[in-house]
């Protein structure tokens, strides 16, 4: 079991505590789980485009994580910059609103949820998350999200996420930003991979992780939308990296293929492949276990049932 990162308690510290030490699942809204409801959200938004469209369906889908087993919200914000807001004719103001909607409506359905089941609730912690710019400079790119870090800081999300990060200039950026602007919210960052053995910029973990190790801004570190079978590998890698928490949410293992924007079928993990990865998981260190591009609220279920060894 990893270690904790710091004396003082954070919020992830206590999730991790609260479910036994590793039992923990974390989803937010993806394109699949938001089209099967009838949105239209092939758009550079991505599901962020439910924000200004149809913000009740974001809070439907939420509420549907929450009675699968989920204990962690992480809200519509993807691909909700300012930048991509403005890019829709908005102003400023008005996609700062809809940042903050974004974990408002996440509050919402935990709120609901908790009134629904009338009982002293677990945490559910609501995460503030988005799409870093991969950009060439990593002054552009600190240039254009410190608002948004701040938008989320000032709403009280209880955690930061930054994921699917492709190299180890994004990751440093991440941790300058958090350091530059003093931010106090618990946060972790996710690397994806394409090889099992790599960032998706072919450098190593260990080149990524040398610098994020010395930070303690950062609470977590981990892997999401990597294919399922790579998970397993990894786990042990950044185990060896690291010794902060590590978290892991793979896609389905389906291929996106950014030219057609559609999905290809490659090695697909059904919710019983999840099911029986998800102690090979834990068991190999992870200890906040998810699921990331096309997995559903039955993904989430078949988890759920596994590591708290009773059905949702």
């Amino acid at each position: 079991m990893v270690g904790k990162m710091k004396e003082t308690t954070t919020s992830l510290d206590a999730l991790i505590d609260k479910a036994g030490g590793w039992r923990c699942r974390r989803r937010r809204i993806r394109p699949h789980n938001s089209r099967k409801h009838g949105a239209a959200i092939n758009d550079t938004l991505w599901s962020a485009v439910c924000l200004i469209k149809d913000p009740g369906l974001i809070k439907r889908v939420h509420l549907e994580y929450l009675e699968a087993g989920a204990d962690i919200l992480v809200t519509s914000s993807y691909q909700a910059t300012i930048p991509g807001f403005l890019s829709k004719g908005l102003s400023i103001e008005e996609g700062e609103l809809l940042l903050k909607k974004s974990v408002a409506l996440a509050v919402e359905a935990r709120n609901s949820f908790w009134e629904a089941v009338k009982v002293s609730p677990e945490i559910i912690t609501i995460t503030g998350l988005w799409l870093l710019p991969l950009l060439e400079a990593m002054g552009l790119i600190l240039l254009m999200v410190p608002n948004t870090v701040g938008i989320m800081d000032r709403m009280r999300s209880d955690l930061l996420a930054f994921e699917t990060i492709p190299n180890k200039l994004e990751a440093q950026a991440c941790v300058e930003l958090l350091e530059e602007e003093n931010i106090q919210m618990p946060s972790w960052i996710c690397f994806s991979s394409v090889d099992g053995e790599n960032a998706p910029s072919g450098e190593s973990f260990k080149e990524c992780l040398d610098m994020i190790n010395r930070s303690n801004k950062i609470n977590a570190v981990g892997i999401n939308c990597a294919p399922p079978h790579l998970i397993e590998s990894l786990i042990c890698k950044l185990k060896e990296l690291t010794s902060k928490a590590i978290i892991v949410y793979p896609n389905s293992g389906e291929i996106w293929d950014g030219k057609s924007k559609r999905w290809l079928p490659s090695k697909c993990f059904d919710d019983d492949k999840f099911e029986c990865f998800a102690t090979r998981w834990r068991d190999s260190g992870a200890r906040l276990i998810g699921g990331c591009c096309r997995t559903t609220p039955s993904t989430i279920q078949a988890i759920s049932t596994v590591l708290k060894g009773k059905p949702q």
